[in-house]
């Protein structure tokens, strides 16, 4: 039996109050359904900046009534001290998953992501260690490692930020580090690598290139493609990311103050995962026979980015349940969905 089935078994004999910070994102909402599933409480706290209420609506629909009522939600910022406050009262675990994400976003809107990533990372982290929960885990991100050239990316070898957005992810490593010294109070990391999954929002101008491309696909549109196809990835389907987290949450003493890449270990070029999406789409009868559109790298973007999970996988037991075709087979036909339900919707 592998970490991951150990600490899920371990946890349903033994349950606890999470805070999911987030809770109403992407990846917040896959950490509520999993937790709820496997007979935890959770206290969820969302702004709705960049959640939807959609999404805790499809996670209603998914679990059982009784482990819904196991859900407390709290529609509120983490900019604000004491909402964070309250909302870690009582809490065992903090999974801190609120962002402004998009290093487009930061650079076309500094001030507000910095608020967001680092004043309100501060804020939540303060409210965790003031109440002594037992671990804090949060959301870094890949973008830390910057212009550092080496692939694959390991932990301890990062370069400069290329973005305001990868700024305030190195941010909170260092007030984690500074907390652990300071305070005692010793934190996990998590840098994810271009998570991806359903409930990932493929609207708007800072949607990722996942569920952006699927939908334009769908609704048979051109694709648009930063660069020569060239550029890579390590695309990391959100299950993995949720399996991160319970591990990181439950993990040793021994293994905290510590970061971890999250990811795969593996790259994929844009012109791949482009095949990639057509491949899925076709296997569920929809054949896309556009060829994508090439235009300018993107202000802020690295050219290639590939995970060492050496680490994770030694120090925490993590082990991958999804690559990145895996992936994109659970992914593609839940917007496949989603994209019928609107066009119904529409008539």
């Amino acid at each position: 039996m592998n970490a991951f089935l150990i600490r899920r078994n371990h946890l349903r004999e033994n349950p606890k109050v999470w805070l999911v910070t987030g809770v109403a994102g992407f990846i917040g909402s896959h950490l509520l359904q999993w937790l709820l599933e496997n007979g935890q409480s959770v206290v969820g706290l969302d702004n709705y900046a960049t959640g939807h209420p959609k999404n805790l609506a499809e996670v209603r629909n998914l679990v059982e009534p009784m482990q819904w009522k196991n859900f407390l939600f709290i529609e509120g910022d983490i900019c604000d001290l004491q909402t964070c406050k309250d909302a870690v009262n009582g809490v065992d675990h903090v999974l801190h998953q609120a962002a402004l994400g998009s290093v487009p976003r930061s650079l076309a809107d500094p001030i507000n992501t910095h608020n967001a990533n680092i004043n309100g990372f501060l804020n939540v982290l303060v409210a965790a260690q003031e109440e002594g929960v037992s671990s804090f885990t949060y959301a870094a991100s890949s973008s830390t490692y910057g212009d550092h050239p080496a692939l694959p990316k390991v932990e301890d070898q990062i370069g400069q930020p290329l973005s305001p957005y990868a700024v305030t992810k190195l941010v909170n490593e260092q007030y984690a580090a500074v907390f652990a010294r300071s305070y005692k109070f010793n934190c996990i990391g998590l840098r994810y690598f271009n998570v991806f999954g359903p409930r990932q929002d493929p609207n708007g101008p800072y949607a990722a290139v996942i569920p952006k491309w699927t939908d334009a696909m769908l609704a048979d549109n051109p694709v648009n493609i930063y660069g020569d196809g060239e550029t890579s990835r390590d695309f990391c389907f959100v299950a993995n990311a949720v399996q991160a987290n319970i591990l990181a949450a439950t993990a040793e003493e021994s293994c905290k103050n510590e970061v971890y890449n999250v990811a795969i270990g593996d790259c994929t070029s844009l012109i791949e995962l482009f095949n990639g999406i057509a491949s899925v789409l076709a296997i569920n009868g929809i054949h896309y026979k556009q060829k994508p559109v090439y235009n300018d790298f993107r202000a802020g973007d690295v050219r290639h980015s590939q995970a060492d999970t050496s680490k994770i996988s030694r120090c925490l037991g993590y082990k991958p349940s999804h690559n990145i075709f895996t992936g994109l087979a659970v992914a593609v036909p839940w917007y496949m969905a989603r994209h019928s339900q609107r066009l119904v919707v529409a008539l």
